[in-house]
């Protein structure tokens, strides 16, 4: 079957229908929560394409296990949920994937940045595009209006020493800060994202340590390391027992003022209670009108399988993936930021943060650069955390065992 490549780059579902072709194709995720989207996606382009989708998710926490044994014994589905960065990298280095091109999906040619996140690692790989970028996420301050106002509080601090005055003065009078805990080590590597990178430098400190110029010894991050140990006293009592569900309550019941976490949760907010009024900022820069960076990272990829038998349909399926039309249906229903270019979200909460992103975004540090091998970065960054809220070690210390777990494989540290 030839595929008709000007009709895919319209990107609609009308111009699909165009391409008669009828396959039956697995799609499989971990997006569990997002079940209801997908299925109702398929149902759409069923009526159009005359394809079945059938869409599979698994468990968070057992789907790299599932899909790995799948694709090493020969199986596995058409379409492939995939990771970004290290996630994807794994996947594509082992040949799994389908090397997708501007030619295949013309579609991929307007992608920014985000496409990185679909490359493998290892040479030809990281050469080549392996999947279609679904989200991107930034990260940074959620806070309750309602909660500040009672407090006297009408807008967000102007600098970083003003928000931690304000948390010590909240504090002080019977209201819990931050709704973030210290049980989950990922979320504490968030954490990190929102705080760190007004102390290190953003996007020029990313460069500088991805090209060896740098360590992660620099003052700048071992200072932003401390900042973010030092959150803790402005957490819940039993921060321990407290992991990103329960913050999710806390926040959503009206308990707390900020809850320091990503784009993800505005929608999971609204479901929990949608008469909460509520909005979204980077965390306040150093001194007042200085640069206020968000941390930003693709959330994932739409991938092909290499030993899929239906790669012509798969193909077909992959270019709708990439249309505005299905990016624009994904940001309006899950409330996610696609990563498809031209797409607008209508939800004024993720619309502001987006706006940020767009002027002020940084890489997400250890997730873009670093968790490509082992030791990766964020296992070291989100550990060490954890530690050292314990009362182990030092923020020193902490930067020096980065430093060196990370230049055991990636060699511009090792010039």
């Amino acid at each position: 079957m030839k595929i008709n490549l000007k009709a895919l780059a319209a990107g609609t579902l009308v111009a699909i229908a165009q391409l008669a072709h009828s396959a039956d194709l697995t799609f499989w995720s971990w997006r569990v929560e997002d079940k209801a989207f997908y299925e109702s996606v398929a149902r759409d382009y069923r009526k159009v394409s005359g394809d079945d989708v059938k869409f599979s998710a698994y468990k968070n926490t057992e789907y790299p296990t599932v899909l790995s044994a799948a694709l090493a014994s020969g199986g596995g589905p058409d379409i492939i949920h995939t990771r970004a960065y290290g996630g994807l990298s794994n996947l594509a280095d082992a040949g799994y994937l389908l090397p997708l091109t501007s030619t295949t999906v013309p579609g991929l040619a307007a992608f920014g940045p985000s496409l990185d996140g679909a490359r493998g690692f290892k040479p030809p790989h990281d050469k080549e595009f392996h999947g279609v970028p679904f989200a991107t996420q930034s990260l940074g301050i959620i806070y309750n209006k309602a909660v500040l106002a009672k407090a006297g509080v009408t807008e967000m601090p102007a600098t970083w020493d003003e928000f931690k005055a304000l948390c010590a003065t909240l504090k002080a009078k019977g209201v819990t800060p931050l709704a973030n805990g210290t049980r989950d080590a990922a979320v504490l590597e968030q954490v990190f994202g929102v705080v760190g990178p007004n102390f290190y430098g953003g996007t020029d400190f990313f460069s500088a340590v991805k090209m060896g110029n740098k360590t992660f010894a620099d003052p700048g991050f071992v200072k932003a390391i401390e900042e973010v140990v030092g959150l803790k006293q402005f957490m819940p009592a039993n921060s321990l027992g407290i992991g990103e569900n329960e913050s999710r309550t806390l926040f959503s019941t009206g308990m707390t003022a900020f809850f320091i976490t990503g784009t993800w949760n505005i929608d999971t907010v609204r479901e929990m209670n949608a008469k909460l009024d509520f909005d979204m900022v980077p965390a306040p820069p150093l001194r007042k009108g200085g640069k206020a960076w968000v941390s930003t990272f693709a959330d994932g990829n739409y991938s092909i399988s290499a030993s899929s038998k239906n790669r012509a349909a798969a193909l077909k399926f992959i270019n709708y993936l990439a249309s505005r039309d299905f990016g624009q249906r994904l940001i309006n229903e899950l409330r996610q930021t696609s990563a498809v270019p031209g797409t607008k979200a209508d939800d004024k909460v993720l619309a502001g943060i987006n706006s940020k992103a767009r002027t002020d975004g940084t890489p997400f540090v250890m997730l873009v650069g670093f968790r490509y091998q082992n030791p990766n970065g964020s296992v070291l960054l989100r550990d060490g955390l954890q530690k050292l809220i314990q009362g182990q070690g030092t923020a020193q210390q902490l930067a020096q065992d980065i430093q060196t777990g990370l230049a055991s494989w990636h060699k511009p540290f090792q010039k």
